[in-house]
């Protein structure tokens, strides 16, 4: 079989089983077990594939009209540039968290750069105040690392801590930030809560992504996510409120003067959130969209009126 019959017949096939962009999906699998820029397939849709090539695009089409996520079989994920390893261990990262990534990593270089911090938005070209100062990070559920990995390596003289409840995802995360060179700068940590954290540490930023999916609607969506990303990871409890009820109540300690908590929440909780931060003593600095324009991120000070 040559490779424009394997892309067509298993796009066919994905297709039928309800699968996003069939086409473009069968191209990155077969891309892998090819060793071949999937764009490059198209300079090769004459080659014949081995028996032995053919069982492995079998076997990773099979499980993705399964519904396994793509992510998943593949065994990575590029975030914000960064190739990262999945297990079933960790939450896939979503696009979007990227933002958050993002907005972390350039209020940590203004801080430790020493510019202006005031409010959410940090204009580019604003005059140091003063010296130069290490900023420090909270990763707050890390999972696969992503965000920890991400800001450590966009903000090199910063130093992220990394909690997470599950020791298979802290095992998946070390490996990533040691891919990644970051390893140095990141201490991961594992329990509930904050209570792993050393008596006396205090950050710059704390940054979540924390599970917000109220409990009854995981039954809703869609089958790569409901059946494949660990549950803990999605489970919001009955509101999708629980951990993040839990944040802003337990980190105001955490934090030094002028730092930050920002949080990515789910669609239609902005104003839940906004509220629960505000009655435990918040002031909520901005509510920042994603890139469809729905409020996504929540960025806030405590005690700052």
């Amino acid at each position: 079989m040559t490779v424009l019959e394997v892309i067509q017949r298993s796009t066919e096939h994905l297709a039928k089983r309800g699968v996003d962009s069939p086409r473009l999906q069968i191209e990155l699998l077969l891309a892998q077990v090819l060793h071949l820029p999937r764009l490059n397939l198209y300079l090769n849709f004459d080659r014949v594939l081995t028996e032995s090539e053919l069982d492995a695009v079998r076997q990773m089409v099979r499980r993705r009209g399964q519904r396994e996520p793509l992510q998943q079989i593949l065994g990575s994920a590029s975030f914000c540039g960064l190739e990262l390893a999945l297990t079933p261990a960790v939450l896939v990262p979503r696009p979007e968290t990227e933002l958050l990534a993002e907005r972390a990593w350039k209020f940590l270089l203004a801080r430790q750069a020493g510019a202006p911090s005031q409010g959410a938005a940090l204009h580019e070209g604003q005059p140091p105040t003063s010296a130069p100062q290490p900023s420090t990070a909270l990763d707050f559920g890390t999972g696969s690392g992503c965000l920890a990995i991400a800001v450590a390596a966009n903000c090199p003289g910063s130093l992220v801590y990394a909690l997470d409840i599950s020791a298979a995802a802290l095992a998946v995360a070390t490996a990533n930030a040691a891919r990644h060179g970051v390893a140095d700068r990141i201490r991961f940590l594992s329990g509930d809560g904050f209570s792993p954290l050393p008596d006396g540490v205090r950050f710059d930023l704390i940054v979540a992504n924390p599970p917000y999916i109220p409990s009854l609607q995981i039954a809703s969506l869609q089958p790569e996510v409901r059946d494949f990303d660990p549950r803990p990871a999605l489970d919001g409890g009955p509101d999708g409120l629980a951990v993040i009820r839990r944040l802003a109540a337990e980190a105001p300690p955490f934090l030094r003067p002028e730092g930050r908590l920002m949080l990515e929440f789910g669609d239609g909780q902005a104003q839940s959130v906004s509220a629960l931060c505000q009655a435990h003593g918040w002031h909520v600095e901005a509510l920042e969209p994603d890139y469809s324009g729905r409020p996504r991120f929540l960025i806030a000070q405590f005690g700052r009126l």
